[in-house]
């Protein structure tokens, strides 16, 4: 069934969708449609008469560096980009260089210059993806002015990139590879093999769970290494096929409506779900590119409009998400979601967005640094928690920052870091996972470090306005203090600390307090309820770019900034004595750490009852209540029991993650999921009389005498394990 789109979208070229489609054939209209693309960007003439200015004879630009194709180098994208550009202007009607004879001139030199030396990366995604995507598109734009002979020379270089190379791998790259050769055959007018490109893009968008790309959970792996790349490589993934299922929209070559649809709940549920607001990158997210440098802007709204045109799913998600992008709309969805095949929990409530980024023995923890990126990235996926409310709390602070420093990490604070070699490492357990009902959630990390060995049982518990960091059991047997960052982002506003005897708005240095109740920075609040020994840095920090990025294109100039860092020194080997990770005889006192972080705080709210309650947190079982809500949220690392309330405890035979919601002692909802993915089923044991009110994988025996209700619940196996379940109870 092809897919007719009527809806009426003002985007630039919707009308050259229906305009004489009768008239031309499919493929003509694909071809208008893939040149009015290009021409949608416009053309800087200013920056095309200083290029065709300033260009040699031969073709080529001073300041290009022509000699290095090393990985770090290959400044020859320069050399591309401007030739792109000058191609769009020749191009453009509304550009004063449209079919001037001297910029067609400059452009055929570049492209003869290229073409006499073709240039070779010692990275094969430029010689493969990144060469032919450029090239590609000036030949679009220049066929009709290019001979015979010049377009099959640069036409050669351009099939580097087919889909037998070996860049074509399943997932993110094969489907630009795909996009590459359909656009090479509409510069070539070879129709009957570009409607096969489009069947093979077709039938990319799928589950590809435990390999390279898409998985069950709509996250993204672009290597074989099981690493989040949901916002990098798996958002060009989706790019690419949106950018076609547009192109093809109405015609003979459109995609099915399965893939299509799969496509959207991809884009929506994994990729816009792990952005600040649908609109910013996480940090937690990214791998070696938070080292690139950035500026303040939302995504683009080019894929939700795009897949606008292809469909009518979800068509209102799609709107708000470009309403978000473009500033006309206010955030507005509260979610808890957990991307079980990839370790990661996002939470977002209208007013703020934070995540939980883990590893386990299923997914190594980070990308390796290729091509020189990302050089300390160590410890990110050891429990990072960032926070944003506005998405810049963290832009371009990485020159600065100290990357032992991470957010919601336990780390052994060493001297310096090892090598960017030894970044990338399998995580060593296996209980590592959420429960979440869609909108609250738990989240459970049994901790050792693949680095350093140290080990924690850490937790999170996300409510409305606030959630609860708890660890337990930390442990450590090497000679360096063990610290838990809270955080560290550009510094904002004052400090006010709130300590047992006294409030201080903290000077610029580093701090030690003592008995300390809470911290406010920059209207984020940080409650401890143990009256913990806090540390806090405001001040000024450097570095640069070059260090932890090195590009050519990485600067060297000193950077400074303004920090904020807040930190727990549980010291050296805390738990008192020296001996193995297992051994529970040898693992000395239970050293736990607790604080509470508010999102939108204000010195006024800081010292009211927020209706929290930690049940217990000990290295076996944490849990949290949160009364305001009726919510109980409980992390089991081993089989337990739990006192809830006077009249109402739990009791769970294993390991599991469990939220219950009550109105009182009456338990209204329960939620389960197994962190270790090992259980088929989990057995509880619950106050009162309870039956679920649709009782498929769910099984309750009540004994009266007792007063207990016992409870067999089925688990999500295969591919969907470590996914929760709820059931309404009556």
């Amino acid at each position: 069934m092809k897919i007719v789109c009527i809806l009426a979208v003002s985007f630039l070229f919707l009308s050259n969708f229906t305009i004489e489609a009768k008239a031309k054939t499919d493929y003509q209209l694909v071809n208008e449609r893939v040149l009015t693309e290009l021409l949608k960007h416009q053309a800087n003439d200013k920056e095309v008469e200083e290029l065709m200015q300033r260009q040699n004879a031969n073709g080529s630009w001073p300041g290009i560096n022509y000699k290095d194709v090393s990985n770090t180098g290959f400044e020859h994208r320069i050399h591309l980009s401007n030739m792109v550009e000058m191609s769009t202007a020749y191009s453009q009607k509304s550009s004063q260089f449209f079919k001037n004879k001297e910029l067609k001139k400059g452009v055929i030199n570049a492209l003869t210059f290229w073409c006499d030396n073709d240039f070779i990366c010692e990275n094969w995604w430029y010689n493969q993806i990144g060469t032919p995507t450029q090239l590609v598109n000036v030949l679009l734009l220049m066929k009709n002015d290019i001979d015979k002979n010049l377009l099959q020379r640069s036409l050669q270089i351009v099939n580097r990139g087919n889909l037998n190379a070996s860049g074509a791998r399943q997932g993110g790259d094969r489907i630009k590879i795909g996009g590459i050769q359909a656009k090479m055959l509409l510069v070539a007018g070879n129709e009957s093999e570009f409607e096969g490109v489009m069947q093979i893009i077709n039938n990319e968008i799928k589950f590809t769970t435990g390999d390279r790309g898409m998985q069950s959970d709509y996250s993204f792996h672009h290597r074989v290494f099981r690493v989040n790349n949901t916002t990098s490589y798996g958002l060009s993934y989706a790019g690419v096929f949106a950018e076609w299922a547009a192109y093809v929209a109405g015609t003979k070559y459109a995609f099915s409506i399965e893939k299509l649809q799969q496509l959207i709940n991809y884009y929506l549920d994994g990729i816009c779900k792990q952005m600040v607001y649908g609109v910013y990158r996480d940090p937690g997210v990214l791998n070696r590119d938070i080292t690139r440098k950035e500026g303040f802007r939302p995504e683009g709204t080019e894929i939700p409009e795009r897949l606008l045109l292809a469909s009518n799913y979800r068509n209102d998600e799609l709107k708000n998400i470009i309403a978000l992008r473009q500033g006309d709309a206010q955030a507005n969805l509260s979610f808890g979601a957990f991307f079980w095949q990839t370790e990661h929990f996002a939470f977002q409530r209208p007013n703020f967005y934070t995540s939980v980024r883990m590893n386990s023995v299923r997914n190594r923890n980070m990308e390796q640094p290729y091509n020189s990126e990302g050089l300390f990235n160590h410890h990110r996926a050891d429990g990072a928690n960032f926070l944003s409310k506005k998405g810049n709390e963290y832009l371009d602070i990485w020159p600065v920052y100290d990357w032992q420093k991470i957010p919601g990490t336990t780390v052994l604070y060493k001297p310096e870091l090892p090598s960017e070699n030894e970044i990338q490492k399998r995580g060593l357990t296996e209980y590592v996972g959420a429960v979440t009902d869609g909108k609250y959630g738990a989240v459970g990390f049994d901790f050792i470090s693949p680095h350093d060995f140290i080990s924690a049982r850490k937790a999170w518990f996300f409510f409305d306005d606030e959630y609860v960091c708890l660890g337990a059991g930390i442990k450590s047997d090497a000679s360096y203090t063990v610290i838990t960052t809270i955080d560290q982002a550009l510094l904002k506003s004052d400090v006010i600390v709130n300590t047992h005897q006294d409030q201080t708005i903290l000077t610029v240095g580093d701090h030690e307090m003592a008995e300390t109740n809470w911290v406010l920075h920059n209207e984020i609040g940080f409650i401890f309820p143990e009256h913990n020994t806090i540390h806090v840095s405001n001040k000024t920090q450097s570095g640069s770019w070059y260090n932890i990025n090195k590009q050519w294109s990485s600067s060297k100039e000193t950077v400074t900034e303004n920090v904020f860092s807040l930190w727990i020194d549980h010291g050296v080997r805390p738990q008192g004595k020296q001996g193995g990770l297992v051994n529970q005889a040898m693992l000395g006192k239970d050293v736990k750490y607790a604080y509470i972080v508010v999102p939108n705080a204000s010195l006024s709210s800081m010292n009211n009852e927020r209706g929290i309650k930690i049940l217990i947190n000990s290295r076996n079982i944490q849990a949290v209540q949160q009364r305001n809500l009726g919510i109980t949220q409980f992390i089991f690392y081993k089989g337990g029991t739990v006192q809830v309330s006077e009249n109402f405890s739990l009791t769970c035979d294993s390991q599991g993650a469990i939220m219950l919601k009550l109105t009182g002692d009456d338990l209204k909802e329960i939620t389960v999921a197994d962190p270790s993915r090992q259980l088929s089923q989990m057995h509880l044991r619950i106050s009162g009389e309870v039956k679920a009110q649709n009782e498929q994988g769910f099984q309750s025996v009540y004994d009266a005498k007792a007063n207990l209700s016992y409870l067999s619940i089925e688990l999500p196996e295969g591919d969907y394990a470590g996914k929760s379940v709820s059931f309404t109870l009556q």
